[in-house]
């Protein structure tokens, strides 16, 4: 068994995981391959569902991808979109992104599962299925999780951290007690997943006009989802929903209805607007939906959710392989909550304004179009948040200007680039002049030097923003910085197949 024990101890170093989601599989998958043991758990059967909601994956999550050798596979599997509409004539475009992804790319949220469950099985990370979590206690030591077996037989397992990737309904959340405050945005969504007689013109179209909005993204095989929503058609989710319903409000939104037919799955649900206050419990985190939803407008659910995965998944590992102390944890929440909460904002902003009916709403929607169509600033700042890339972590005062930012996929000398050199999870140390890693780093430092001529000597963390830098740094400065960042002497390597545990 890898990653738990009974509740006689606890397995030292280990991670469970709650949630087979992109999230959960995206922060299992990094704490195995840093040599974590981990336990993944899922309450749902081991499949891979098509019935996911999220379609795009955006310039910061493909950085992410890159950086563990998976970016360009799905790239080949999904459709790039370089122009976003976002409502009225507001588009943005995508080309002019500081990014080797000049582009949102257009994938059923399943082939991003299916692309990190393979990653997280050949790290060896132990996923236990149809295993619903039932309760949670923690101590100085660890945590205990209670949980219900396949088979139905009640069990126990103990960690030394747990992370909630649940969902809005997250057992681990309630369990520790964390609220979830917020409100219903926006009731009866209807979905389906159709055939159309009639292809549309471009990639994604997407409309509101006047009660109505539709969404239609292709799947790859053949088949459309479709996501509709009418403004008077206010009804439980639990309300029978037929082909009609999602064809009336289609043709209401956009003009017509694609012949669309053969639906092979409808379902309604609602949007909620919600974040959790703390996304840590003592040991217990919470990551992805488990620690804020919001409505799906901009497609940038499921990438929150991955890019909080990066941001928790290596600071684990640095604590429980003894290169940092347990404060180093702390800036999960300092770092991932504001991000979410930015979400939620422009996210409901800009559903809030695609629906606008009132005279005054449509008024400050067009002023705002008008105004993002002429100041680029502003305009780039948008872009910078629903893509991702514009996040920035916050620094402590006098670092250098480049502390906590995200940093581009800079070429190296040799004809490397950086997101090549984060991949297994490594701090990148770019500098004008060689440096050796030293001190026992060489399994979690990858030095290089600057393809070009700059002076700058910076530190990158292992999910891509800069942890240090100077621009008149010498070879006892960077020692320092390696010392506090990076740590000293590397843990004993795990056994050959990392876990040796079973999969179910």
């Amino acid at each position: 068994m890898n990653g738990t024990t009974g509740t006689n101890g606890t397995t030292p170093g280990s991670v469970i995981v709650v949630g087979a989601g992109p999230t959960g599989m995206l922060l299992a998958g990094d704490l195995a391959t840093a040599g974590v043991p981990v336990t993944l758990l899922e309450k749902r059967p081991e499949k891979i569902s098509n019935l996911s909601r999220a379609f795009a994956v955006h310039a910061r999550t493909l950085e992410q991808l890159d950086a563990r050798g998976l970016a360009d596979e799905l790239e080949a599997v999904g459709r790039p979109l370089d122009r976003l509409g976002l409502f009225g004539s507001l588009t943005i475009d995508l080309g002019t992104l500081p990014s080797r992804f000049r582009h949102v790319l257009i994938t059923p949220q399943y082939e991003v599962e299916k692309i990190l469950k393979r990653r997280a099985v050949e790290a060896g990370v132990d996923f236990r299925y149809e295993t619903e979590v039932t309760g949670l206690s923690q101590d100085a030591d660890g945590v205990t999780v209670e949980v219900t077996e396949a088979d139905g037989t009640p069990a126990s397992l103990r960690a030394a951290y747990v992370v909630g990737a649940d969902g809005m309904r997250s057992a681990v959340r309630t369990a520790v007690g964390i609220p979830f405050p917020g409100h219903s945005v926006i009731r009866s969504v209807v979905l389906a997943d159709v055939l159309l007689a009639e292809q549309p013109e471009g990639l994604l179209t997407v409309n509101a006009v006047g009660d109505a909005f539709a969404f239609i993204a292709p799947f790859g095989d053949g088949y459309h989802r479709v996501i509709g929503w009418h403004r008077g058609r206010n009804v439980p989710d639990d309300t029978p929903l037929d082909l009609a319903e999602i064809k009336e409000i289609t043709r209401l939104a956009l003009g017509r209805d694609y012949g669309m037919h053969d639906a092979r799955w409808m379902s309604r649900f609602h949007s909620d607007e919600r974040q959790a206050p703390t996304y840590r419990m003592g040991r217990v985190f919470l990551a992805g939906d488990a620690a804020h939803v919001h409505s799906p407008a901009g497609g940038q659910g499921m990438n929150t959710g991955m890019q909080d995965a990066a941001n928790l998944g290596w600071k684990l590992a640095q604590v429980l392989h003894g290169h940092a102390g347990p404060e180093l944890l702390d800036t999960y929440q300092s770092e991932r909550h504001p991000v979410g909460k930015a979400v939620l904002r422009s996210s409901g902003g800009i559903v809030r304004l695609a629906m606008a009916k009132r005279p005054w709403t449509l008024a400050l929607r067009a002023a705002l179009t008008s105004f993002l169509d002429h100041a680029a600033p502003v305009r780039r700042r948008a872009v910078g948040q629903i893509t991702g890339i514009g996040y920035r972590y916050p620094a402590p005062r006098g670092t250098h200007p480049l502390t906590g930012t995200r940093v581009p996929d800079v070429a190296l000398a040799g004809g490397g680039r950086l997101y090549e050199a984060l991949r297994g999870g490594r701090f990148v140390l770019i500098a004008p002049d060689a440096h050796e890693a030293g001190d026992g780093r060489e399994d979690r430092l990858t030095t290089a030097r600057w393809a070009s001529d700059r002076r700058t000597t910076l530190l990158v963390r292992p999910d891509g923003y800069a942890a240090w830098a100077s621009e008149s740094a010498t070879s006892a400065d960077v020692e320092d910085a390696l010392a506090a960042h990076v740590g000293g002497k590397t843990p004993p390597r795990r056994a050959a197949g990392r876990s040796g545990g079973r999969r179910r």
